[in-house]
This record gives C-alpha cells, sequence and structure tokens, in this order.
C-alpha cells in the first residue's frame, strides 16, 4: 500500500488527486493551511469518514520552511499541487500574490524532499503557463503548436504574473531535482481546468473564470480569448499515472488539442442554461475591448497578444506515454456548468 503526500488539500485539483488515490486503496497524507477552517476542509473530512484510516491531515503554510516535514513522513510519491491560481482581474500584487508563494512553496516543499529518506518521486503541478506567455507567443512555435519543447519567455512580475510564476516554479523545481539523485521528478502542464469540484470554498481562478459568464453578465459578448481546456477528472489521473509508472519523465501537457474561445464554452451551455438568453451570443469586437481594458486591469499588450488568437496544442506524449484518453470538450463544459449551478449559482 503506497503512502503518498498531496500538498494544498482542499484545492480544486488536489481534491481529485486524493480521491483517485483512496479509490486506488493508497494511504494519503495530505496539508492544508487552515485545518479548523472546517467548512474548506468539509470533502477531506467526508473522504476521512469514507475511507477511514487512510487519509491524514496536516497543518502546513508554503511560506514556512520545515511545515512540510511531518506530513511528508514514510511517503514515496509527493505530489506538490499546492499554489495558487488567479487571473488577472483576481491579482492586485503579483509578486506577492503568485510569485514568492509559487517559488518558495516549491523550493520548501522541495527541500524536505531532499531531507525525506523514503520520497522517490515528485510529481509538480505546474501549468502550460509555464511554456507560453501570450498566445501571440505560439504563432512563433513549430507548427504553430504548443508543446512541451518550450519555455514562457515573455511574462515577468508584472506583466502576467502567475504565468511568471508557474515558469520560475518549474525552473526552481527542475534546479533542485538536478542537484541530487536519490528521487525523480514528473512535471503536469494542464491547460485550463474545468470540470466538477468537489467543494464549494475553492478560490480557483479556472473556476472564477466563467462565473460572470454563467451569471449572465457577458450577455452583451465576450472577448474573443481562446483557452486549451482540461477536465480536472482527466488532470487528476494524470498526476496518479505520472506518480506510479516508472517510465512517466519530463514534462506532460494534459490539455484539450486545440484552444476554445469563451463563446464555445457559452454555446456548449446554452442547452442546459437556467437562462439561456443570458449568455453571450457573440465575440466582442477587438476595439471594444481595447477600450475597456484599463478599468478591468488588463494591460494593452495583453489584449493585443491575446485577443482573437487560436492555436494547437500536442498533447500527444501524454497520451502515449500516460495512457490518458480525454474527455470530450463539450461534456467537460456541460458537466463543469451543472457543478457550478449545484454549489455557486447563488454567490
Amino acid at each position: 500500500m503506497q503512502k503518498s503526500l498531496v500538498t494544498g488539500g482542499s484545492g480544486f485539483i488536489a481534491l481529485h488527486v486524493i480521491k483517485c488515490l483512496l479509490e486506488r486503496g493508497d494511504l494519503v497524507n495530505t496539508t492544508v493551511r487552515r485545518p479548523k477552517n472546517l467548512s474548506k476542509c468539509k470533502p477531506l473530512l467526508d473522504m476521512q469518514q469514507t475511507y477511514p484510516g487512510r487519509l491524514k491531515l496536516f497543518e502546513a503554510d508554503l511560506m514556512k520552511d520545515g511545515s512540510f516535514l511531518e506530513a511528508m513522513e514514510d511517503c514515496e510519491v509527493v505530489y506538490h499541487v499546492a499554489s495558487p491560481f488567479l487571473v488577472p482581474q483576481q491579482i492586485k500584487n503579483g509578486m506577492k500574490e503568485c510569485v514568492e508563494p509559487a517559488l518558495q512553496g516549491t523550493n520548501n516543499v522541495l527541500q524536505t524532499v531532499n531531507k525525506t529518506e523514503t520520497v522517490k518521486r515528485v510529481v509538480l503541478t505546474s501549468s502550460i503557463a509555464a511554456m507560453y506567455g501570450d498566445s501571440w507567443d505560439i504563432l512563433k512555435m513549430k507548427g504553430k503548436t504548443l508543446s512541451e519543447d518550450y519555455w514562457n519567455t515573455t511574462s515577468t512580475a508584472t506583466y502576467s504574473p502567475y504565468s511568471y510564476s508557474k515558469l520560475v516554479a518549474e525552473r526552481e523545481a527542475w534546479k533542485i531535482c538536478d542537484a541530487q539523485e536519490r528521487w525523480d521528478l514528473v512535471v503536469i502542464n494542464p491547460g485550463l481546468v474545468l470540470g466538477p469540484s468537489l467543494t464549494s470554498e475553492s478560490a480557483s481562478g479556472s473556476l472564477f473564470m466563467l462565473d460572470a459568464m454563467y451569471k449572465g453578465e457577458n450577455r452583451s459578448g465576450v472577448p474573443e480569448l481562446h483557452y486549451p481546456v482540461a477536465d480536472v477528472r482527466d488532470v487528476a489521473e494524470a498526476h496518479i499515472k505520472a506518480g506510479k509508472s516508472h517510465s512517466a519523465k519530463g514534462r506532460y501537457i494534459i490539455a484539450s488539442d486545440r484552444s476554445i474561445c469563451l463563446l464555445d464554452m457559452a454555446n456548449y451551455v446554452r442547452g442546459i442554461h437556467h437562462k439561456p438568453e443570458s449568455l453571450p451570443t457573440r465575440n466582442l469586437p477587438k476595439l471594444l475591448v481595447f477600450a475597456a481594458a484599463p478599468f478591468i486591469g488588463l494591460p494593452m499588450k495583453w489584449v493585443s497578444r491575446n485577443i482573437g488568437i487560436s492555436y494547437k496544442v500536442n498533447n500527444g506524449k501524454s497520451i502515449r506515454e500516460l495512457g490518458l484518453s480525454y474527455r470530450p470538450a463539450e461534456q467537460l463544459l456541460k458537466d463543469h456548468y451543472l457543478s457550478w449551478q449545484s454549489q455557486r449559482a447563488g454567490r
């Protein structure tokens, strides 16, 4: 019976990873910042009831050195999932809210791995954001297709700080891994993670992103933004396979093979939405998005490099090496909406 640690246990992705591990019969330790926050920890407490004796909760903070030591004891695999995901509108100070927690947290967890002799593998949750900064960047890639070969060269702590945080955290992880030989590192790079949430308390930017649309706040139209999407259940499955497969190595894009625009995301759920007339039916003109950008916290540069740009994604490595089978985007968006409706619609 393998024992694993999952960091950030109350998060959107981490809860699904924990559920998958428990369903496979593993022992799981997980960390949360505030174990006394019962509403946020409720899904974990429920899992403890469903799988008695196999899930333990520990208090740990990404910004506190050594706080993961107890939780990591006797673990063979560490799934480092904990890291903030915020969309631009949520970010006020990119360095403090994104970069510092991601970088210091990764360093903290991996230095603890270096002190824990039982750990043989680390699976790091990164993002395709570590591979590119703006959609414009992908147009310069081979075949205008995103792949694991690329690194983000355009984001900074002040321009697209979330993307920059994923870049520096992943770079740091590879640097620490390469300096030793006992454990190996596998990195999961998901696209925009959507799908059914196991908690109504998550502050994940991926859940925040479609809130306004589902609430009818975009009925006049949406910016023509394109994202490769990933079902949270597929992302969790990829983590488990990366943690258990001896042949897994390097980075794995986990995402649809093409980007999908926000309008398509609305169209997928129109038939089941409680107020379909409130959903957008058109893309906003780019000039209008430019005019609105300063009022919603988006740099003009970001608008010019991301609006109206669709692209392809090479997810073949995850299919070949992890045996991953992707859920269709339409079903994913419908499941995401139904989950949102049951948990967040009244917020």
